[in-house]
């Protein structure tokens, strides 16, 4: 559907995308993560034929962008991270001048009313935008993004500054979204992506240093590594046997908890599952195991590991260091795997895979 071929932007000597490759299959959902600056925003706007590339070609269902801008904006509906309203129209008005804009041929008040039905906001038609909240101006920036039923829907930054209620909202409406499209989200939230998404593009300083199916990232989160175990006894000693037991790669005490209990988090090593051997070993011991607690993966600090290692990689040492030394390698053995599989293929072979699909 979508096809990204050596894209390159620069402004003067800066590049905002440097020499990048992807494709996007037809009613794929794609996560389009990095950090702030990294050039998210740049290839939207490239791909929507808002601005013109400097090399490399961007076609849309075979169509070239810059060759025929027209065809392909009819493909796209986009909202940018300030979602173009006129605040001084009614949702209803503005809905109209939408319609209108983009010479739409459907029935004009069915078509309408299914958008606003989608999107929530029916309750508001009559509405003047000014008077709205942040979540519900949101919705009417995706509700003209979908006026015309694009075949693709981009959104940039769709949940910045919502509550945590219409962060839910508007990412349950892009599941809803995807089921009819192909949608793309920019995003720099990796949680964000991993909840509405198939797959998972990460991009840093206009270049692409992952490029992973969902579930796969979701596969390694799921497995029980590490936890937070809760013992009665001596904190110095009982950590001393942590560190040292086999099969646990890492070990912390972190708080004081019901008197003589401390809670410690533990990590596992790779295909061990540690926990009888846990529970024979602190039983021999005479220290009561009263709490255990299977924890996640610590999402932020793959997405950290990458954007640091990929910068370390082209020699750029700007982007600081989350990670203490030493601390638990789950997210970097992760990271680590992401950036190895992007660097060994060749731009070329990047291409999008619908769920279930193995590269």
């Amino acid at each position: 559907m979508i096809k990204i071929d050596h894209l390159v932007k620069t402004y003067g000597t800066n590049y905002a995308v440097d020499d990048i490759s992807f494709e996007i299959k037809r009613g794929e959902v794609v996560g389009f993560l990095g950090p702030n600056g990294a050039g998210k925003s740049t290839v939207m706007n490239i791909i929507t034929g808002y601005l013109s590339s400097t090399s490399g070609t961007v076609t849309i269902d075979g169509i070239d962008v810059l060759e025929n801008p027209l065809a392909t904006k009819k493909m796209v509906g986009y909202l940018p991270e300030q979602p173009p309203l006129y605040l001084e129209l009614t949702v209803e008005e503005y809905l109209n001048f939408t319609y209108e804009l983009k010479g739409c041929t459907f029935n004009r008040e069915k078509h309408l009313r299914e958008i606003c039905d989608i999107v929530k906001i029916t309750d508001v038609y009559k509405r003047v935008i000014r008077n709205l909240s942040k979540g519900y101006r949101q919705r009417v920036g995706i509700a003209q993004a979908l006026v015309g039923n694009p075949e693709i829907i981009i959104f940039d930054e769709p949940t910045i500054g919502l509550d945590p209620k219409q962060i839910i909202e508007i990412r349950n409406l892009i599941r809803t979204l995807g089921r009819d499209h192909t949608v793309i989200l920019s995003t720099h939230i990796l949680q964000e992506v991993q909840a509405c998404c198939d797959r998972i593009i990460i991009i840093n300083k206009g270049r692409i240093v992952a490029d992973e199916l969902t579930e796969n990232i979701s596969r390694a989160v799921g497995a029980n590594r590490r936890f937070n175990v809760k013992i009665c006894g001596p904190q110095r000693e009982v950590l001393a046997m942590l560190k040292s037991k086999p099969g646990i790669v890492y070990a912390e005490a972190l708080t004081t908890r019901d008197g003589d209990a401390n809670v410690y988090m533990i990590e596992s090593d790779v295909g061990i599952d540690i926990r009888k051997s846990l529970f024979y070993t602190l039983a021999e011991k005479n220290w009561p195991l009263v709490g255990l607690e299977s924890l996640g993966m610590n999402l932020e600090d793959i997405f950290i590991t990458i954007v640091d290692k990929s910068s370390e990689v082209r020699g750029r040492r700007d982007v600081k260091k989350k990670k203490a030394p030493g601390k638990a390698t789950i997210e970097t053995e992760v990271a680590e795997a992401m950036l190895e599989k992007t660097a060994k293929t060749k731009p070329s072979e990047i291409a999008g895979k619908s769920p279930g699909e193995k590269k």
